[in-house]
């Protein structure tokens, strides 16, 4: 029986709640209703009095959360869209990134975000704010692209004493299935090579690990094997990894649906040129989506954001080089 993402999503919260009591569910609908995408479905049934709904507020969601962590629960908070955290954006990152620093005192509390673009979403439902979270030392800012990960990766990160920016992607939901959730095989913090190759590395992460893919499947009926990096998480970002695959092929693209601007893309290109610029036989490259607000019509989104076609390009120009 084969599960999706959201579904792994949904089995890490219920093993979080079944196995430790100081677990609780928090956000905007997650009781009866289930959550906006149906990530907490039954688990208010499951766990009464655990899975409790929050007013609209994400500020005050965030809050209480905090408070909670510091006298000794570990709380998961539901956002019902990335883009709505920046409500609570002061409580984030002036508050729960702090306090370990501060006080000496855990904060350790999971922040789900359902992140990036879906057909018709628009510019207020379609973000992906993992660089401006990342820009914070104190959070740890996680971005699985697989079945197993989501299920895998939550679960680590509801056990870290740290707090946790978990970036679920929501084309992913229901697109991305798994016969089995597997074992854990890497922790957070730790990249995979999701295909290897010797031609050219493409770094990516979250939904678009798989659009690199298809496009590496696509080139290698031209003889060309792209090595495909799945960094999982983006602080800690692995950095030996992205080097290691850029000293087997010489050449760099990062893909990113974020926009460009100072985003996590630029960052593993920083990276790799000034510890690794050595190893390049070309110039870094990278791929964004464009530097505007999200647009609302599906064909728009579609040229708006990195797509197969628009990968194979930049690799070909990269491998041309």
């Amino acid at each position: 029986m084969s599960l999706t993402y959201l579904e792994a999503i949904r089995e890490a919260q219920y093993e979080a709640l079944r196995s430790d009591p100081s677990e609780f569910i928090y956000g905007q609908d997650v009781g009866a209703f289930g959550g906006a995408f149906k990530a907490t479905k039954n688990l208010s049934k499951e766990f009464p009095g655990r899975v409790f709904d929050s007013p609209i507020s994400e500020d005050a969601m965030v809050g209480l959360a905090i408070g909670a962590a510091i006298e000794g629960s570990r709380p998961i908070l539901e956002m019902q869209f990335a883009d709505f955290s920046t409500v609570g954006f002061n409580q984030i990152v002036n508050q729960a990134a702090t306090m370990y620093w501060r006080t000496n005192t855990s904060c350790p509390i999971t922040i789900r975000l359902p992140s990036g673009g879906t057909a018709g979403s628009g510019p207020f439902h379609s973000q992906s704010m993992e660089a401006i979270y990342a820009h914070y030392p104190g959070l740890v800012i996680v971005t699985p692209a697989t079945v197993e990960d989501a299920y895998w990766m939550l679960l680590e990160s509801i056990q870290l004493d740290d707090p946790v920016i978990f970036c679920e992607h929501k084309f992913l939901y229901y697109h991305l299935k798994a016969e089995s959730l597997g074992d854990k095989e890497l922790p957070i913090g730790k990249a995979r090579i999701a295909r290897p190759g010797r031609h050219a590395t493409v770094v990516a992460y979250s939904a678009m690990v798989h659009e690199a893919l298809r496009a590496a499947d696509e080139l290698q009926q031209d003889g060309y094997q792209i090595e495909v990096v799945d960094l999982r998480s983006v602080k800690p970002i692995d950095t030996d990894t992205i080097l290691a695959s850029v000293a087997r092929t010489g050449r760099l693209l990062c893909v990113g649906e974020a926009f460009p601007w100072g985003g996590v893309t630029a960052e593993v290109i920083a990276r790799v040129t000034s510890e690794g610029f050595h190893l390049l036989d070309a110039p870094p490259q990278r791929l964004n989506s464009k530097d505007t607000p999200i647009p609302y019509h599906v064909n728009l989104w579609k040229a708006h954001r990195p797509t197969v076609a628009s990968i194979i390009d930049a690799l070909r120009r990269l491998l041309r080089y």
